[in-house]
């Protein structure tokens, strides 16, 4: 009876040992969780540095774009946020897009110039490296090693090399393979489709509803709008006299 005795009173002291040495792991464990959760002080800094910098960059660049813009080429932001912009292309001469003014959304990152803006087209364009979707097949969109993106760049850049795109389309790496294959084997009837698309959704449309003009008039446009309603001549009163 005595030896039992020990026996369990052995058995009994392991257990509370082995059950506290679990407790023991388990507290570690989530204390490493916690503390992995949670970001050190340096960690915030580099943060908001980060931020800091890519506001400041942003501001300057949207500057430029207003008051040195490419030619054909115009840029604003959207609802006044700075990671979400608008930009309009005026397509080229001698090309299928000719007078026609396609919009695009430039949503900006936020590692931002580290990583390149997300860009689409919002005007429908008919354009071997252009799908339905608006997404655009160019190197300076993507990061190395298949992208040609370098912080160097900026929004100016990237709008201006699509404007060169739409006029000199890459056949060789396309996005709509049957527009490709159009593109290089039958150019007139690329050329007559892609007009047509212009025609289509592209260009100025003069009874467009209010609502449409307001989305789509740049404010360049709407005080060029504004001064020719000003000069228009005024027709002078009419007095009425009597019998």
């Amino acid at each position: 009876a005595a030896v039992r005795s020990v026996l369990v009173t052995v058995a009994s002291l392991g257990s509370g040992a082995e059950h506290r040495l679990r407790s023991n792991r388990v507290l570690t464990a989530a204390s490493a969780a916690h503390n992995t959760a949670r970001p050190s002080p340096s960690a915030y800094r580099r943060s908001n540095c980060r931020k800091m910098q890519r506001t400041s960059r942003l501001n300057r660049e949207l500057q430029l774009l207003n008051t040195e813009p490419p030619p054909g080429v115009t840029c604003w932001q959207h609802e006044n946020k700075m990671d979400d912009l608008r930009a309009q292309v005026v397509g080229g001469s001698g090309s299928p897009y000719e007078g026609g003014i396609f919009n695009l959304e430039i949503v900006i990152p936020e590692r931002y110039p580290f990583e390149p803006p997300k860009i689409r087209f919002l005007t429908p364009i008919y354009h071997p490296n252009i799908d339905t979707a608006g997404r655009i097949c160019l190197d300076i969109l993507k990061l190395p090693p298949k992208g040609a993106w370098r912080p160097a760049l900026n929004i100016s850049t990237v709008l201006t090399s699509i404007q060169l795109l739409m006029n000199e389309p890459n056949p060789d790496d396309p996005l709509m393979a049957d527009i490709s294959s159009e593109f290089k084997y039958n150019r007139a009837m690329f050329t007559s489709n892609a007009r047509k698309w212009t025609e289509q959704h592209a260009m100025p449309r003069t009874q467009d509803t209010k609502a449409d003009l307001k989305e789509n008039v740049t404010p360049t446009e709407s005080t060029l709008q504004k001064r020719k309603s000003e000069e228009l001549p005024r027709e002078p009163k009419k007095s009425f006299k009597g019998p």
